[in-house]
């Protein structure tokens, strides 16, 4: 089965934009796509299929949600083939043990900036071994030494003039054994990786021909709209439906326990018969939840010990002895994820099995909830993925596929859509964990930094999605940018305390980078100043043993003009971290005006290692900004009476344009391996912004968002 596309009124609506005097850029579908043809290649490996016409396929084992996977993937099998990368076309792969995500624990998971980092060297590997088996097959037709062929534009060459295509050759290699090793392409020979290309799926985005999981059309779909209990884990104590029932085009009324859905021939119509449900709810444990109760609960976890996840030297010792000392607080907000593309999956129970179309960064997990709902086996479920239309860690989650499968199940037989409204997005989301930080520095008489005491508290993502990788108490994405801080500080002892507060958390872009960014680059240059030291001068000495990280502080105070006087009225504030094996710094440039403060400019230079799509690590970066601004400026999520207070962008603000200043991404590779990049780019922006206030007002924020601090930007 194969999603088909919604043509005409995709298309309309493009026509009635361009007509209106506006364009709307949207949405992807790799058009000329034959699937019977695809069947009949001949597959080379897990991740490369050749077919005798001399199509090249990758099998992409990460999904798209517009960070470049379906690009930068295949940059790096049509490096080792030796193709331009237009010449490499992509398919989904499958829910396969074989496309396991190593740097996520083995789960097949597109998330934590790991698809390239992960891929490296496998799917180089993977268009080496192909190369091999090409290039020996054409050696042995021949029958001249493997030696003397190379490969150029898709073809086995020869001195003498022979020419094979891979196609030609495509049926034989695949009978040969695999090589046990091949030798990898050197950077300086690169052709095509590192190289500024246009992206595979930007032409079907324009065409409006990109299916994104709500454009999915299957024979014979109907609709499903969801009330849900207004409070999380609440569920459903009874129902009177008949109002619903009698409404024109409404099919069905489904009670899943945690709510209850309405189904139709059209959305609309289930969405309206659903308002008319008269639903009584047993609410559960969280119905006393408060955004205060919440904080008070993680300012007693702070009294607990918690796990170490970095130690060094004697920290009470240099604590005592230290010349001055400083404390302090620091605070982030819960947030909503906000993805553009609403929650929505398509499935189909019947007696082949349970197919499930969706958008989704882990379908491993996705398959597991929807043979657990439907009661069909695991081998029996189908997930054909999707494009993404906003990731951002919420599809790592996929309650909506389990209670697709749910309702599907009670009509065999048929399709149905569910779709969940902005507002059963934002009340219903695994939302960013707030996060409590407690910190303590000493300073030596020379003011350097002698000691440090930081405890995080938190909820743990972990132990709900992945229990059992949570050990002595250290949970890894919480220890984000606590294990790999970069200053070499003699004396320290940073912790993190797993405190639950009775609210589900979720991944959200850059996770608990963000988190403890903001609380440890604004203590930095609180004790810079403490120190009287300028902030660059003052974490220049800490980063001997680094020098990547030294490199780029050092480029991104020239390229913001660091000491350098700015207008009355304007100031800089600096931060920087490593985060997913990538070394950044970013100055941050705010300047007051009549109307509030006015973020002017963002600097960042950041070490990649290697940038494999130069463009779209820039991309990338920019989209972390954003990201990062949205952490930053208004956006928080709050609760009372265990429920969630907003409801849609008017209370939940994502950024608009006219509050994006001028983005400066300075790229400064040292030529290691490849860091990531999705979410690279968000941490160090409420950090830079906070401590330029301070620079600019005079005034310390340590809780986030800023306007909690009556801090607006315009």
């Amino acid at each position: 089965m194969n999603a088909t596309l919604k043509h005409t009124s995709r298309r309309q609506f493009l026509k009635a934009s361009a007509a209106a005097g506006g364009g709307l850029i949207v949405g992807l579908y790799l058009p000329g796509r034959d699937f019977a043809a695809e069947r009949k290649a001949v597959v080379t490996n897990a991740w490369v299929r050749i077919a005798p016409d001399n199509t090249i396929t990758l099998i992409c084992h990460r999904n798209e949600m517009g960070q470049d996977v379906y690009t930068s993937l295949a940059l790096l099998v049509a490096e080792e083939l030796d193709v331009d990368v237009t010449r490499v076309r992509i398919e989904q792969a499958p829910v396969e043990a074989v496309y396991a995500n190593a740097l996520l624990g083995g789960a097949q998971a597109t998330g934590g900036s790991s698809s390239i980092r992960d891929a490296w060297t496998k799917l180089r590997e993977a268009g080496a071994t192909a190369r091999v088996l090409l290039v020996t097959t054409a050696a042995n037709r021949w029958k001249v030494p493997v030696a003397e062929c190379t490969v150029r534009d898709g073809s086995v060459v020869h001195p003498s003039g022979k020419r094979l295509s891979y196609g030609e050759l495509a049926d034989a290699a695949a009978k040969l054994p695999a090589p046990k090793t091949v030798e990898l392409k050197k950077r300086a020979d690169f052709t095509q990786i590192g190289k500024q290309r246009h992206r595979l799926d930007s032409p079907a985005k324009a065409r409006g021909q990109t299916i994104f999981g709500l454009d999915v059309v299957q024979p014979g779909m109907v609709y499903a709209s969801l009330e849900q209990c207004p409070v999380l884990g609440g569920k459903v104590a009874g129902v009177d439906d008949s109002k619903a029932r009698a409404i024109k085009g409404v099919i069905a009324v489904v009670n899943i326990g945690e709510g209850v859905a309405v189904v139709a021939d059209h959305y609309w119509t289930a969405k309206t018969a659903r308002e008319a449900l008269d639903i009584s709810w047993d609410y559960g444990p969280a119905a006393a939840l408060t955004t205060e109760r919440i904080y008070t609960t993680l300012k007693d976890g702070a009294n607990n010990d918690g796990a170490v996840a970095k130690q060094a030297g004697d920290n009470i010792s240099a604590m005592k002895t230290a010349t001055k000392k400083l404390s302090a607080v620091y605070e982030s907000q819960l947030l909503a994820h906000g993805a553009l593309e609403p929650m929505n999956c398509l499935a189909l129970v019947s007696g082949e099995g349970c197919d499930i179309w969706t958008s989704t960064q882990y379908p491993q997990g996705a398959q597991g909830l929807a043979a657990a709902r439907s009661g069909v086996e695991p081998t029996k479920v189908r997930i054909w993925s999707q494009f993404i239309g906003g990731g951002f860690g919420r599809r790592l989650d996929f309650d909506v596929v389990g209670q697709a499968a749910a309702i599907a199940k009670a009509l065999p037989g048929k399709p149905v859509m569910l779709i969940w409204t902005r507002e059963d997005d934002i009340r219903n989301d695994f939302y960013r964990p707030a996060s409590y930080h407690s910190l303590a520095g000493g300073l030596d008489a020379g003011g350097n930094l002698v000691a440090l005491d930081y405890k995080m508290v938190s909820s743990s993502i972990t132990n709900r999605l992945f229990p059992g990788a949570v050990k002595d108490g250290l949970d890894g994405f919480m220890t984000e940018g606590l294990v790999n801080l970069m200053y070499g500080i003699p004396n320290m002892k940073l912790r993190v305390v797993i405190q639950e507060y009775g609210l589900r958390s979720g991944y959200w872009r850059s996770v608990s980078h963000a988190l403890n960014a903001f609380a440890v680059e604004c203590f930095m240059d609180e004790l810079a100043h403490l120190a009287g030291k300028d902030p660059i001068a003052f974490r220049l000495p800490l980063l001997d043993k680094q020098p990547r990280q030294k490199a780029v502080l050092e480029r991104v105070a020239q390229e913001s003009g660091w000491g350098k006087p700015l207008p009355a009225g304007a100031a800089r504030g600096l931060a920087m971290i490593e985060s997913y094996e990538t070394h950044q710094a970013l100055v941050a440039e705010v300047h007051k005006t009549s109307g509030g403060l006015k973020l002017e400019r963002l600097t960042y230079v950041i070490d990649p290692g290697i940038a494999v799509h130069p463009d779209q690590v820039i991309a990338q970066i920019q989209s972390g900004a954003v990201s990062g601004l949205i952490n930053t400026f208004r956006s928080k999520i709050t609760l009372k009476d265990g429920r969630i207070e907003q409801s849609n962008f008017h209370d939940f603000p994502l950024l608009r344009m006219n509050q994006m200043p001028e983005i400066k991404i300075v790229l400064l590779e040292s030529g290691d391996k490849p860091g990531g990049m999705g979410e690279t780019g968000v941490p160090l922006v409420a950090p830079a912004i906070a401590n330029a206030v301070f620079a600019l007002t005079g005034k310390r924020v340590r809780s986030l968002p800023l306007s909690d601090s009556e801090i607006e930007f315009v």
